[in-house]
């Protein structure tokens, strides 16, 4: 039998954020599963953690690596879209750690003709190094006491740890920020991300998943805050792929999905 959900997580070489993350997915409360890792390049030393979590928990993981030629992440998430066994794709990232009803919020307010837009809870180095797996596996890495302890400011995005039910539906409709695709936390139908053509691999690091996002749109298919529901927290760490040219590159071929309308790209999977 299938899984119910496919998650699908990017990652290239933070081998102790990947295991953080793995052990977070290992506490969920939703179960039916899999959790595919789209590997960049990454040296042995992921191998090594996703070794450790198929002997250390009961995931469902499969490890599926592409060589490491710079900045690819849109090919190793179309990689990833093809490995996939599930019909609902959840996409999120190697270095983003979900709270236990991550996957089920997502699953609970899934609709045809949708996606689900997510965000997450960014962490200071400090706290994201010190953080323990019993922290996460009991919960407490996610409350607000504990960020609070950790170092971690005030803010609006506090809302995101301590609402839920109807109070976090409320949110999501007053939020002024538009329901985008965002990698990091976000969900869809496989049909309607293989219809699209999935990620477009001309794009580097910048936008690159918002571009998704717009040909769903231009497909006809609505974007749904789950920004309340679905808590991760983002561990801190480099951008050293980071530069102007690929984010200037970036903006033009978006520029040019609103324009045109397009809902396909033909730089995607070899299916589409």
């Amino acid at each position: 039998m299938n899984p119910t959900a496919s998650v699908i997580l990017s990652t290239y070489n933070h081998p102790e954020w990947l295991r953080k993350v793995l052990w977070g997915y290992a506490h969920q409360t939703h179960r039916s599963f899999e959790l595919i890792i789209a590997d960049d390049g990454s040296d042995d030393r992921t191998a090594a953690v996703i070794q450790w979590a198929l002997r250390e928990t009961e995931l469902s993981i499969r490890h599926v690596w592409q060589s490491d030629q710079g900045f690819r992440k849109c090919e190793a998430l179309n990689r990833g879209i093809e490995a996939s066994k599930s019909n609902y794709l959840i996409f999120s990232d190697g270095d983003c750690v979900p709270r236990r009803d991550f996957v089920g919020q997502h699953l609970l307010h899934r609709r045809s003709g949708r996606f689900l837009s997510g965000g997450y809870y960014k962490l200071p180095m400090e706290l994201s190094r010190s953080m323990s797996l019993g922290e996460i596996g009991d919960g407490s890495a996610f409350t607000l006491s504990y960020l609070r302890r950790g170092g971690v400011r005030r803010s609006a995005r506090d809302l995101r740890v301590v609402t839920s039910g109807w109070s976090a539906a409320l949110c999501n409709r007053l939020t002024t920020t538009r329901a985008t695709w965002n990698g990091n936390n976000s969900s869809g139908w496989k049909s309607d991300l293989v219809r699209a053509g999935g990620f477009d691999t001309r794009m580097r690091y910048g936008g690159q998943d918002r571009e998704l996002g717009e040909r769903l749109v231009n497909a006809g298919l609505r974007g749904q805050h789950v920004r309340f529901q679905t808590l991760v927290l983002h561990l801190d760490h480099g951008r050293g792929y980071a530069n102007p040219i690929d984010r200037a590159v970036n903006l033009q071929i978006r520029a040019e999905t609103r324009r045109s309308g397009t809902a396909v790209t033909k730089y995607g999977l070899k299916a589409a």
